[in-house]
């Protein structure tokens, strides 16, 4: 065994052995046939489609990370007193594995990924997985599972990490056992027709999250509060919530889950805004991408804080021609109307824009490995 850092429950960073991989793959003649597997891969949606293997890592206070196996996918069995059930010791990640042109699959930025799961278990006082450890977990399913890794470009196979509390102990304390779970599933776009432009409806009666509060970490409890705003807005024929600030609900904070940018003056020489991170919006790595990707183009970005009203006036009169979204799931997504209880306004006309398509075919390219990785992002799995 090699030795790996790694951090206890309490923040505090430890020495330990990394754990070998046990494996234990569906038999071949078990595995679902490849026709069958085309059939179920060809309108996956988003979420539906799993593959036929998952990876599990355990860790203890007494143990550190300890027992990986790579298994196929079947049901957890959870003590039903377990902490993560009752006082919400979750955290997730998403991340994408892309079919390349030599063959192989490639995944996007596995090290962000890793680092914000970091983050995440730190807020909620969790053990860290070492990225060593994050990476080893998704050779494993991507290895096992290659054959649902869509080749069409566009598609992906979405990677799905998950690290919960299962010690059995409703004493109100961090868990002294935790369970790191990755499985993964196909999809293609998490909207249907995904460049067509979103109409959102901006928030007025709810937040995402507040100063000091646990915005920037993944933890399905902000998923959770999210869904009868989201119901209310589907209800007003809108896709998406457009989230504010909790303290003025002035600012322009998220799209869903997603973050925004706003895209001002002509396509040739775009000025964009996205709003800054602060602790209630989630650091994203798409947001990342696009920002190093429009910066290589000459385009000017910057990270300030944007008003509903600004918003509105600059779509009104023109001077902002785009607004889009991004996220691991949504990638790029142009939104074109907004609506709010102080009415309804357009961006560009309400089509998508160049700079928005632009920017998100670019993303693309590199993801599946059509234009040069500069800088590094695609971890090919071998």
């Amino acid at each position: 065994m090699t030795q790996t850092r790694s951090t206890d429950h309490r923040g505090h960073s430890a020495t330990e052995n990394a754990p070998v991989f046990t494996r234990r793959t569906v038999p071949a003649a078990n595995r679902i046939p490849a026709a069958q597997r085309s059939q179920r891969m060809r309108q996956p949606g988003f979420g539906r489609v799993l593959t036929e293997h998952m990876v599990t890592i355990r860790w203890s206070a007494d143990l550190g990370w300890h027992d990986a196996r790579l298994d196929p996918y079947q049901d957890l069995r959870l003590d039903p007193a377990s902490v993560g059930l009752h006082h919400g010791q979750i955290v997730f990640e998403g991340l994408k594995a892309y079919s390349q042109p030599d063959g192989g699959v490639g995944v996007f930025r596995p090290d962000l990924a890793s680092e914000r799961l970091r983050r995440s278990a730190r807020r909620l006082a969790m053990p860290e997985l070492p990225e060593s450890l994050f990476l080893a977990a998704i050779t494993e399913l991507v290895g096992a599972d290659r054959d649902w890794v869509p080749a069409t470009v566009g598609s992906s196979l979405y990677l799905r990490p998950v690290l919960l509390a299962t010690e059995s102990d409703l004493g109100l304390r961090p868990a002294r056992e935790y369970l790191f779970l990755l499985i993964a599933f196909v999809t293609d776009n998490f909207f249907p027709g995904e460049v067509s432009p979103l109409t959102v409806w901006v928030s007025g009666d709810y937040v995402r999250a507040a100063p000091g509060g646990t915005g920037e970490a993944k933890t399905p409890g902000n998923y959770a509060g999210s869904l009868l705003p989201a119901q209310e807005a589907k209800a007003r024929g809108c896709d998406q919530v457009v989230w504010l600030d909790a303290v003025e609900r002035r600012w322009i904070e998220e799209l869903g889950g997603m973050n925004l940018f706003f895209v001002y003056g002509p396509p040739d020489s775009p000025r964009l805004i996205t709003p800054p991170l602060g602790g209630t919006i989630l650091p994203g790595v798409t947001r990342d991408a696009l920002i190093t990707l429009a910066r290589g183009s000459g385009y000017a970005v910057d990270e300030q804080p944007l008003s509903i009203t600004e918003w509105r006036s600059a779509a009104e009169d023109g001077s902002m021609a785009e607004t889009f979204a991004c996220g691991t799931a949504a990638v790029v997504a142009p939104v074109g109307t907004v609506r709010s209880t102080e009415g309804e306004w357009q961006v560009g006309g309400g089509v998508s824009g160049p700079v928005t398509l632009g920017l998100r075919r670019a993303l693309v390219d590199i993801q599946h490995g059509l234009s040069p990785d500069h800088h590094g992002w695609v971890f090919p799995v071998r």
